[in-house]
């Protein structure tokens, strides 16, 4: 979906699908009359944003193959769809039945990242209407937390370097620049917004920015307003935001009993206590855990927790857990609600559909359809609400 800023700008808000299992050309396509369209429809949009998820395999054929990246345009084209984001955080089998901490492989520090992260920009590059300024591609934070030693950082700061090279490359080429954007995450080496200025300080900022995920900078315990305010002193870009929501638990003691039905084998749940506000260390095991059956297991000092699981947006948790929908609203409203839109890429993030506890668990294509429209409607509403406007794709049918 297509919003305008009272600035101007346009504002693209779409659906990250990688909640959605493929790992192949076919599986991608099937995915767009599956899911897609549903959504576009139960929504009566015209069109239709998607955050698009392309395992390695698959963008680095579409890399080579000019003819399938045009085909793949076409199949969106004719179904409504657009793409101006990509989801390149998972390198691939992101639906394994253990995901846990393989997600942060390869790292920052691998060719094999570098070369994942310029096959989906050239893919990009065609996918994107022939309208829109840029695209951006968001990506893992360096890497996990551990181990994270000078060896280490020098080979991604060389890796980010020649990733910096080879997009300002394309944007010679194409006339057509995409944007990298750096998701802090719990438990990783950039964790929070301080982190990501000190370790982006160095990198081209023209070319690599933050990817702002609103679930894991509530579970940072960030003020929405001072992160963003700390991101533009620094002179960062906030690149993309990924629209999602996480758990929270005033009483984690009292609430013990609901939180164990959201323990699940696939994804890692980092959770942190309100005193990750003022830990020196965000991972201080005082106040934090690497998963969620680990904190409950343990315990965490430091009052209310967050859990790093993305709740649909638009349907509270079990109860007496809540969903981080304040900071959510915080946030947006720092970066659209203002007299400049920060940032003009918004994708809903819930991947974590298919692990919900069994009573909240949509049952069949159908229903996450209807799910995933009612997160889109949720979060359009949030941003008219702010000042922005629907606008109609060019051409639109009346």
């Amino acid at each position: 979906m297509r919003l305008r800023h009272r600035d101007g700008q346009r504002v693209h808000l779409s659906y990250c699908t990688n909640v959605h299992p493929a790992e192949d050309f076919a599986g991608i396509v099937a995915q767009l009359d599956t899911y897609a369209v549903r959504v576009r429809e139960r929504l009566g949009a015209d069109l239709l944003g998607l955050g698009l998820w392309l395992p390695a395999p698959v963008a680095a054929e579409l890399a080579t193959r000019a003819r399938l990246r045009r085909q793949l345009r076409a199949e969106l084209d004719a179904r409504g769809l657009e793409v101006v984001t990509l989801n390149g955080f998972p390198y691939r089998s992101f639906h394994a039945p253990v995901v846990k901490q393989a997600v942060y492989h390869p790292d920052w520090t691998t060719p094999e990242r570098l070369d994942y992260t310029l096959d989906l920009a050239r893919v990009l590059l065609d996918l994107m209407p022939d309208d829109a300024t840029r695209g951006s591609i968001s990506t893992l934070p360096f890497a996990w937390r551990q181990p994270w030693e000078p060896p280490q950082a020098g080979a991604a700061e060389r890796v980010l370097e020649r990733l910096a090279t080879g997009l300002a490359r394309m944007a010679w080429e194409t006339g057509r620049a995409v944007r990298v954007a750096v998701e802090p995450e719990p438990g990783c080496v950039v964790e929070s917004t301080e982190q990501a200025v000190r370790h982006l300080a160095a990198i081209d900022t023209d070319r690599i920015g933050v990817c702002l995920d609103l679930a894991h900078l509530a579970c940072a315990w960030e003020d929405p307003r001072q992160a963003v305010g700390r991101l533009r002193a620094a002179g960062i870009p906030v690149v993309k935001v990924q629209v999602s929501a996480a758990l929270e638990a005033a009483d984690p003691v009292a609430a013990a009993g609901t939180l164990r039905e959201y323990v699940e084998p696939r994804f890692l749940h980092q959770t942190r206590s309100a005193a990750t506000a003022t830990a020196a260390d965000p991972a201080d095991p005082a106040c934090a855990a690497d998963d969620l059956d680990e904190a409950l297991d343990r315990g965490l000092s430091g009052g209310a927790w967050r859990v790093h699981y993305h709740v649909p947006l638009h349907a509270a948790p079990m109860p007496p857990l809540t969903a981080t929908i304040p900071v959510l609203q915080g946030a947006l409203s720092e970066l659209v609600g203002g007299p400049t839109a920060l940032c003009d890429h918004l994708d809903v993030e819930t991947y974590t559909w298919g692990v919900l506890p069994p009573a909240r668990r949509p049952d069949g294509a159908a229903a996450l359809a209807d799910g995933i429209a009612a997160e889109l409607a949720f979060a359009r509403d949030t941003l008219v609400d702010l000042g922005l406007s629907e606008t109609a794709p060019s051409g639109a049918r009346a």
